[in-house]
């Protein structure tokens, strides 16, 4: 009877440990949504991490027995932690966006992997009595199938962002890749409707499923190029939280379902939005056609224009409005501090200064947000662009600092570019334009931008963060 106390007792403390974790959670989701709390939001769900994994080591029991294996959990928990830790310490600003990819697909991986554990050693008495039609079957179905697409595509993206793997364009990839799209789902409806004795049976049907999983998660993510990574990015993110979901379901496990629901619907809400920021169909993006066409059409090129430091300084200094429009070159160049320094010697006189913020600026959701709070960029200077927009043909100078695709008129102009219906920063509108850039290179569309060729265009070229010292000390010297 005391046994069946205490083992009543742990199973009460374990559940009410995971509702405490996932109230951290949505409390540490919420304070995400604002640069001030988002590192106090962070270190609270993690903290509801910890807690959940305690409290699971400690109370939770299978049969009336405890959790086996206890050195071989803290050892991983162990090892994981420092590896996490020296990777997240050590990466540039410029390789978040990889990192970002990798420990998504690692959660993808992890997912997938826990499925393929469990489906061996589904309860015969579950199958005996509704077959392998029934919920537990399915959940772990899903969470190999999208685990493993989310894992294997985050590892493509991450290659393709490092610069190491290229893009595959093939007309006809819309329908392999929907052909392939339906073997899974065949596969999963075949599966639950075989009438076995146990699912040991069918586990070479699971290895199989994982493969073509696999095929699905690479030959979707490769022809995805230009603009239109950070789409895929938060794609996957979702696709990784919807797997852990499964997970919770399939282990009871509350803290581990809300953390997927929550990780799953920021993440398609998240998508939706870059998907309109881009004008562009969800579904391009989950049959592997996003961000696909030909190069932009360029007609008669045009003279590019340069400026000097002094000349920029002076017309900076005696402006009224400054917009700057940060892009991928400005963290490649590690510039945001001293382009924060520049914004603040403008202000001191007396020039209004913002930024125009592009959903999908950087390659990846929030890369500038993330990349100027760390400069302490105040929080009211970040403009999204279509805010800003309206405002532009009242702004004195506009500032590009490594960004391209996000200003391209091609967008506007050119019905056969890859980038055509995109929502951009207008940088034409201003009355002033100055583009500071290493050279003439394209964006990561590869495709030319007339807006470096217009009339109102200034090119100051040079590294960004080498430009804009030399700039904050022509403004000093005024």
């Amino acid at each position: 009877m005391n046994d069946i106390s205490q083992f009543s007792s742990g199973i009460s403390i374990l559940e009410i440990t995971y509702i405490v974790a996932s109230v951290l959670f949505v409390l540490g989701l919420k304070m995400l949504s604002h640069p001030l709390t988002a590192r106090r939001g962070n270190i609270l769900a993690a903290f509801g991490m910890v807690f959940a994994i305690v409290a699971t080591i400690l109370f939770h029991r299978k049969d009336g027995e405890p959790i086996g294996n206890i050195p071989w959990i803290l050892g991983a928990i162990v090892i994981g932690t420092i590896i996490g830790w020296v990777i997240a310490k050590k990466v540039k600003m410029t390789a978040m966006p990889q990192l970002v990819s990798f420990f998504n697909g690692m959660g993808g991986a992890a997912a997938a992997l826990i499925s393929m554990m469990e489906f061996p050693h589904v309860s015969p008495e579950l199958i005996a009595r509704s077959g392998m039609s029934n919920g537990h079957v399915l959940a772990i179905l899903l969470g190999l199938m999208i685990g493993t697409i989310s894992w294997a595509g985050s590892m493509i993206a991450f290659g393709k962002l490092d610069g190491w793997i290229g893009d595959m364009r093939i007309k006809a990839m819309k329908y392999v890749n929907l052909t392939i799209l339906a073997v899974l789902i065949g596969f999963i409806i075949f599966i639950m409707t075989r009438d076995v004795q146990a699912s040991s049976e069918l586990t070479p049907y699971i290895y199989i499923m994982f493969a073509i999983a696999v095929v699905y998660g690479v030959l979707f993510v490769m022809p995805i190029g230009g603009a239109d990574m950070p789409v895929v990015i938060s794609l996957l993110n979702s696709f990784t939280g919807v797997a852990a979901a499964m997970g919770g379901f399939l282990y009871n496990n509350q803290a581990m379902l809300t953390g997927g629901i929550l990780v799953g619907s920021a993440g398609t809400i998240l998508t939706i939005l870059m998907c309109k920021a881009m004008n562009r169909s969800l579904l391009n993006v989950i049959v592997g056609v996003f961000g696909g066409g030909g190069q932009a059409a360029v007609a008669g090129g045009g003279i590019v224009k340069e400026i000097t430091l002094s000349d920029a300084a002076v017309l900076l200094s005696y402006s009224k409005k400054v917009v700057i429009v940060p892009g991928y070159g400005l963290a490649v160049a590690q510039a945001q501090h001293i382009c924060h320094e520049l914004d603040k010697l403008l202000e001191e006189k007396g020039v209004e200064v913002k930024y125009a913020i592009h959903p999908v600026a950087g390659r990846m959701p929030g890369h500038m947000n993330v990349l100027l709070a760390e400069a302490d960029v105040p929080y009211e200077q970040l403009i999204e662009s279509d805010v800003i927009n309206p405002d532009l043909p009242n702004t004195d100078v506009l500032v590009v600092i490594g960004a391209n695709d996000v200003v391209n008129p091609a967008a506007e102009d050119d019905p056969s570019s890859p980038i055509y219906g995109m929502p951009i920063v207008k940088a034409r509108d201003a009355k002033n334009i100055i583009v500071m850039k290493r050279g003439m290179g394209k964006g990561y569309a590869a495709i030319e931008n007339m807006l470096f060729f217009h009339d109102k265009t200034r090119m100051l070229f040079g590294d960004a963060k080498a430009s804009l010292q030399n700039l904050v000390n022509e403004v000093k010297n005024l």
